[in-house]
C-alpha cells in the first residue's frame, strides 16, 4: 500500500477548491464535479492531476491534434495564499510535439483569479464546431462563439479585447495566437503578454479544440487550515525570497548564466556547434550589457517577492522595429541570440515579441531557426528555397524567417512550422539529405540553453524528462556545473542516477504544488516544504510521504509515456554531441562516449526501480508508489502493444 494512503485526511480539506470543471466541446455542455479528498492527498496539484487523469481518461494512441486528446488545466493548493510564487497554472495534454507526455507551466494573473472563481481543474474533450472562449467567472462557465471577434487574432490583442470586452482589468486572460489556432505543433498559450505556457504545443492542442482562449474572474476567498503557524512560516519564506538565495534572478536575471555557461564551455553556439563564444567574451552579448543597456522594467507575477521578468525596449528611433518590448530571459538569448550566431539585441527581441504575441514556443522556436541556419550554411536550403539568405548572425532576414514560420507560410513556414523534428522528416522527403542531424532535439521538444558536450549527468537527466529535452524536470546540469562528479568521466552511475532521482522527485513535487522553482532555494529542508504544505490543506504529510509522491507522479508520467511508445533509444541526445567535438574552450575536443552515456543512463533506470535493460517501471517499484493499477498495461519492453 502507498505510504500516501496511510495518512489520515482531516474533517475539512482546506486549500484545494475540489472543484473540477469537464467541458464537452463538441456538444458545448459543462459539468461541474468534486476532486475526492483521497485524489488530492495522492497526487497534491497541478503535475500529478494531470498525471492521473491523462493516465485514466486518454485513450492510447489518439492523434494529439484530434478530438481525442485531453486537455487539461490545473493548479495547485497554494494560489491567492501569500506563499511566494504561487499563482501558477499548468496544462498537460498528450503533446502534438512528441506524441508523449505534454506539460507547460505558467506564471501571472491566471492562477490567483482561477482560485478567486473557485477552481481547481478544468477537464476539456472533444472539438468545437466554431471557435470558442471559455469564461470562468465565479460560479458562471459558459463558452463564447469568438470567429468574427478574437479568433485569428494576437496573443496580446485577444487579451486586451476580452478585458474590454469585460470591462475589467483584473480579468485574467490565457489565450492562443494564430500560430495554434493552424495547430503550429510548437503553439503555445499566453497570458498577462509577457508570460507563457510554452513547450509541448499545447497552444496547438487547444487550436485543434477551436479554443481560443479561458477568461478568469472570481471573488472568493481562500481558507487555510492551521492561519496562524501558515502566516509565520509564510513571512519567514518572504523573507527569504526578498534576500541572497534569488538575487542572481532579481539583478540581472537568468541572463547571468550567459557568462557563467560560456565559462564552462556550456553556452551552446551556432545550434550547439561550439559551448563559447567570443561575443560574451567581449561583453557584447551579456547579461550585464542587456541589463544596463536595453531593460527598461523589472516585473513580479501575483504572489511573487522576486521580479525575474526582465522587460528589453528596441528604442523609437530604431531604424527596423522601433518601440519593441520584449520579455527576456536566457533561454531566449540563447534560441534567437548565441545559437543563432545573432548578437544584435534588437533581432532578439524582435523574434520574441512575434513568438510570444502570435503564439509559439520562443525556445522551440529559436533552436528551429538555428537549425534552418545552419541547413542554409551546409547547403541543405538555399536562397531560392527561402527567397533570402539565412546564414548564422542574420539580423533582418532571422525575423523575416521567424515570422514565416510561425505563421506557416512559405518555405519557411511549410517545413520548419513545426519544429525540429518535422522540419528534419519534410527535408530528408525532399532529398535533402542528413537534414534530421542538424535538428537540436530530444523526444521531439528542441533544447534549452545547455551544451551537452562535458556534461555527462546532465546529458542523462535532460534525456530522460518525461516531456523531451528539459532543464526544468531535473535540474541535473548543477551536478555538473558545481562539479558534484566530474562532467567529461562516466564513473558511479548509481551514484549519479540516485542523484538525478532525488532532484526529479522534488520537482516532480514542485511542479505538483505548482510553485516557481527559482524558490527552490528559500526552503531549508525538504520537510519544511512538507510542512507548507500541511498547513494549508490540512494533509499531515511527511517528508518521507510527500517526496514519494512525487516519485509516483514522475514514474505515471514514465508509464504513460511507455504506454505511448516510448523505448530506451528516446532517451538519447542527438548524434551531434557524439560525433563533433568543440574545437576551442574548456570543452575543446570532448564528445560524449556512447558506451559511458550508456552505463550512465542503465545506473539511473536502476535507481529509479525500473529495469535496467528497457527503462520500463518494474511491478515490485509500482506496487511500492501504490501504482498497483499500471500493471499488466504496459508492453514487456517499450514500444506499441
Amino acid at each position: 500500500m502507498s505510504k500516501a494512503k496511510e495518512i489520515t485526511l482531516p474533517d475539512d480539506v482546506k486549500g484545494y477548491t475540489q472543484v473540477r470543471l469537464d467541458v464537452d466541446l463538441t456538444t458545448g455542455k459543462i459539468d461541474k464535479t468534486e476532486l475526492s479528498d483521497d485524489f488530492c492527498r495522492d497526487w497534491i496539484g497541478g503535475y500529478g492531476f494531470a498525471a492521473k487523469v491523462l493516465w485514466d481518461e486518454l485513450k492510447p494512441g489518439i492523434d494529439p491534434l484530434g478530438p481525442d486528446n485531453v486537455f487539461i488545466w490545473n493548479i495547485g493548493p497554494f494560489p491567492t495564499t501569500i506563499l511566494p510564487t504561487s499563482s501558477k497554472y499548468g496544462v498537460f495534454a498528450k503533446s502534438p510535439l512528441t506524441g508523449m507526455f505534454g506539460m507547460a507551466i505558467s506564471s501571472g494573473s491566471v492562477g490567483a483569479q482561477a482560485r478567486r472563481a473557485g477552481i481547481n481543474m478544468i477537464v476539456v474533450k472533444g472539438k468545437s464546431p466554431e471557435p470558442v472562449y471559455m469564461v470562468v467567472d465565479d460560479d458562471d462557465y459558459y463558452l463564447v462563439p469568438c470567429e468574427k471577434t478574437v479568433w485569428g487574432k494576437g496573443c496580446w490583442e485577444t487579451e486586451e479585447l476580452l478585458r474590454e470586452e469585460f470591462q475589467d482589468q483584473r480579468l485574467a486572460v490565457m489565450a492562443i495566437g494564430p500560430a495554434g489556432e493552424r495547430m503550429s505543433k510548437m503553439g503555445c498559450i499566453t497570458n498577462d503578454r509577457n508570460r507563457q505556457a510554452g513547450r509541448t504545443g499545447m497552444g496547438a492542442v487547444m487550436g485543434s479544440k477551436n479554443l481560443k482562449a479561458i477568461c478568469f474572474r472570481g471573488t472568493k476567498g481562500t481558507k487555510v487550515a492551521k492561519p496562524v503557524e501558515f502566516y509565520k512560516m509564510a513571512k519567514k519564506l518572504i523573507k527569504v525570497a526578498n534576500g541572497p538565495a534569488t538575487a542572481k534572478y532579481r539583478d540581472l536575471g537568468t541572463p547571468a548564466g550567459l557568462t557563467s555557461y560560456n565559462k564552462l564551455g556550456m553556452m551552446p553556439i551556432r545550434n550547439h556547434r561550439e559551448g563559447t563564444w567570443e561575443r560574451i567574451d567581449d561583453g557584447t552579448f551579456t547579461g550585464d550589457t542587456l541589463n544596463i543597456d536595453w531593460v527598461v522594467k523589472k516585473v513580479a507575477c501575483s504572489q511573487c517577492s522576486i521580479a525575474c521578468d526582465h522587460i528589453a525596449r528596441v528604442p523609437k528611433t530604431h531604424p527596423d522595429w522601433p518601440n519593441v518590448f520584449a520579455s527576456i530571459d536566457v533561454e531566449i538569448c540563447y534560441s534567437f541570440g548565441t545559437a543563432c550566431g545573432n548578437d544584435d539585441w534588437p533581432t532578439v527581441f524582435k523574434c520574441v515579441a512575434l513568438c510570444d504575441d502570435l503564439g509559439i514556443d520562443a525556445i522551440s522556436g529559436g533552436v528551429t531557426a538555428a537549425m534552418a541556419c545552419e541547413c542554409f550554411e551546409e547547403g541543405i536550403i538555399t536562397e531560392k528555397d527561402l527567397g533570402y539568405k539565412l546564414p548564422f548572425g542574420s539580423t533582418i532576414n532571422l525575423v523575416r524567417f521567424t515570422e514565416e514560420m510561425i505563421l506557416g507560410k512559405g518555405f519557411a513556414g511549410e517545413v520548419f512550422g513545426d519544429g525540429t523534428k518535422e522540419a528534419g522528416r519534410r527535408l530528408e522527403e525532399m532529398g535533402r539529405k542528413n537534414a534530421s542531424y542538424y535538428g537540436m532535439h530530444i523526444k521531439g521538444l528542441e533544447m534549452p540553453a545547455f551544451d551537452l558536450h562535458g556534461m555527462s549527468s546532465f546529458a542523462v537527466g535532460e534525456s530522460v524528462s518525461i516531456r523531451g529535452a528539459c532543464h526544468l524536470r531535473n535540474g541535473a546540469y548543477g551536478l555538473d556545473a558545481k562539479g558534484t562528479f566530474d562532467r567529461f568521466a562516466y564513473d558511479k552511475p548509481l551514484e549519479r542516477g540516485k542523484k538525478i532521482k532525488g532532484l526529479e522527485d522534488v520537482y516532480a513535487l514542485i511542479d505538483s504544488y505548482i510553485i516557481c522553482k527559482f524558490t527552490r532555494g528559500i526552503y531549508e529542508s525538504d520537510a519544511e516544504m512538507a510542512k507548507v504544505y500541511e498547513l494549508v490543506t490540512g494533509i499531515p504529510h511527511t517528508e518521507e510521504s510527500i517526496l514519494l509522491r512525487g516519485n509516483a507522479i514522475l514514474n505515471l508520467s514514465k508509464c504513460f509515456n511507455v504506454r505511448e511508445g516510448w523505448t530506451r533509444a528516446d532517451d538519447h541526445p542527438p548524434e551531434r554531441f557524439f560525433k563533433e567535438a568543440h574545437t576551442k574552450g574548456p570543452t575543446k575536443g570532448v564528445v560524449l562516449k556512447e558506451d559511458g552515456y550508456q552505463k550512465l543512463l542503465s545506473g539511473y533506470y536502476e535507481a529509479r526501480g525500473w529495469d535496467k535493460e528497457t527503462g520500463i517501471p518494474t511491478d515490485e517499484t509500482l506496487k511500492k508508489l501504490g501504482l498497483d493499477f499500471v500493471i499488466g498495461k504496459l508492453p514487456p519492453k517499450g514500444g506499441k502493444n
